[in-house]
């Protein structure tokens, strides 16, 4: 059996962070979920959590998550990061900061399911 996947989810509105939760939660490869309300803080979790995964917004006060997935990247190019926005117009600038994959918020979590699926899978 494969070991369930570590997720830290990112984003600075506690009821964004809950719905990712909620979804991931109907995931059985899914163990461990922490939360992070910045970059900055999401900096901090990696360090200590080390997710496999980190899901993150872009627009957040005090460190936005492409500056915290080029410094997650960096730090931990193992970990894989996934940029979840409203704004599509994000993907290119998160894809060029180093982000496995771009999701738009508004697409349907069975999608964002698929990509997560596949980043993990292509991991093992």
């Amino acid at each position: 059996m494969t070991e369930p996947i570590r997720v830290l989810i990112v984003d600075d509105r506690p009821r964004a962070r809950k719905s990712v939760r909620a979804l991931l939660s109907t995931w059985q490869r899914v163990g461990d979920i922490q939360e992070a309300g910045n970059g900055y803080e999401a900096i901090r979790l990696v360090e200590t959590f080390r997710p496999n995964l980190v899901l993150t917004d872009v627009r957040m006060p005090v460190m936005d998550g492409l500056e915290a997935t080029r410094e997650i990247k960096a730090r931990w190019p193992q970990v894989k990061v996934v940029v979840l926005s409203m704004y599509v117009e994000n993907r290119d600038e998160a894809l060029a900061a180093g982000a496995d994959a771009f999701v738009a918020k508004a697409e349907a979590s069975e999608a964002l399911l698929g990509i997560l699926a596949g980043i993990v899978n292509a991991k093992e």
